[in-house]
């Protein structure tokens, strides 16, 4: 597994906002992060280390 993701997958922002998270890959465990905005508008995320797609 790799480690905690520090910024956005979707949007490359820094997981600075209190609403951000970061979780691990259902597919793969890979570290994969997502900002308050991308979490708020749907924007959809590729997971780097297998492809994995998600809302």
């Amino acid at each position: 597994m790799s480690r905690k993701a520090d910024v956005c997958t979707a949007s490359g922002r820094p997981l600075t906002e209190q609403k951000s998270t970061a979780f691990p890959c259902p597919s793969c465990g890979e570290g994969i992060g997502r900002s308050a905005r991308c979490r708020n508008q749907g924007v959809a995320y590729i997971c780097p280390g297998c492809g994995f797609k998600g809302p």
